[in-house]
C-alpha cells in the first residue's frame, strides 16, 4: 500500500512536498530529553532529516556506533585530516571530539551546517546536490560518507565519487556505506534482476538527497564502476554499525 501511495504522489508531482511534510510530522512526535555530557542535541527537525527519527537515544547510539565502525577500519592515529561528507547535524562528527587532526564536514542542509558551526569543533561547509565541495585539492586523508551514496542518482554517484577523489590526498581513503544484498527483499522482481546483474538500482530519484531516494549497490557495480580511480580494499556486509544492515565499503585513492 505504501508504494502505491508513493506512486500516486509521484504522478501528481507531489512526492517531494509530501515527504517533507512527513518529516515535519515525525519531528513533532513527543519524546523525552536525553542528557548528554558532550555537545547539545540538535533540534528534532534536524535529527529527523539525518536519522529518520527524532529519538535522541537512537541519534546518539547510532552516531557512536558509526564512529566505532570507522575507527575499526581506519587507524585514526595515522590520519591528519578527515571530512564527514554528508555530516548533517553532526551525528557522527560529534564523536571526533578527541581527534587531534583537522576535522571538517559538508552537507546539503544549510540549517544543519549552521548548527554544526555553532556547536561542534571543525570547519563546516554547505554543498549543493552536485559538486563541487568547498575544499582544495588533496585536503584530506580520509573522507567518510555514511548513508550518502545510498540517496543519490546514478549520475551523481559518479560525480561525487570523482569530487571526493579530488579532495583526497594520494593514498587517502574513502569509507562509505551502501544498500547491499541485505536490502534485496525490498526490491521488486525487475529491480532484483537488475541488481543481480550488477546494475545500480535507484528509487525515487526525483527527491534525490532525501531519505526517500534510495540507491542499491551490488558488489559488482562497486568494484567495476564505482571504484574507478581507487583501489578496492574491503566490503564488509552489514558492517555499518551506525546504519544497521548497510554494507561498509573502503576504497583507497590510487
Amino acid at each position: 500500500m505504501k508504494r502505491r501511495v508513493l506512486r500516486l504522489l509521484q504522478r501528481l508531482g507531489l512526492i517531494g512536498p509530501a515527504f517533507r511534510s512527513y518529516e515535519r510530522l515525525v519531528s513533532l512526535r513527543p519524546g523525552g530529553v536525553t542528557p548528554t555530557d558532550g555537545p547539545p542535541l540538535p533540534p528534532r527537525r534536524l535529527m529527523v532529516r539525518v536519522a529518520g527519527t527524532a529519538d535522541p537515544d537512537w541519534f546518539l547510539r547510532s552516531g557512536h556506533a558509526a564512529y566505532d565502525a570507522i575507527a575499526a577500519h581506519v587507524e585514526l592515529a595515522t590520519i591528519g585530516a578527515v571530512l564527514d561528507f554528508g555530516c548533517g547535524c553532526g551525528r557522527v562528527t560529534r564523536f571526533f571530539h578527541d581527534f587531534p587532526g583537522e576535522l571538517a564536514g559538508s552537507d546539503l542542509s544549510r540549517d544543519a551546517v549552521d548548527w554544526c558551526r555553532a556547536n561542534l569543533q571543525g570547519r563546516f561547509e554547505v554543498n549543493g546536490i552536485a559538486p563541487p565541495l568547498a575544499f582544495a585539492d588533496e585536503s584530506f586523508d580520509l573522507v567518510y560518507a555514511l548513508s550518502v551514496f545510498t540517496h543519490l542518482t546514478a549520475d551523481l554517484q559518479l560525480a561525487w565519487r570523482d569530487e571526493v577523489r579530488r579532495v583526497l590526498r594520494p593514498g587517502g581513503r574513502l569509507l562509505l556505506t551502501t544498500h547491499g544484498t541485505s536490502y534485496v527483499p525490498r526490491l521488486d522482481p525487475g529491480e532484483r534482476a537488475r541488481f543481480d546483474a550488477g546494475e545500480l538500482v535507484v528509487r525515487w530519484g526525483e527527491v534525490v538527497g532525501s531519505n526517500l531516494c534510495s540507491a542499491y549497490h551490488p558488489e559488482r557495480y562497486l568494484r567495476d564502476t564505482f571504484a574507478t580511480g581507487f583501489t578496492f580494499l574491503e566490503l564488509e556486509p552489514e558492517g555499518a554499525r551506525g546504519n544497521p544492515t548497510q554494507d561498509l565499503v573502503l576504497l583507497q585513492k590510487r
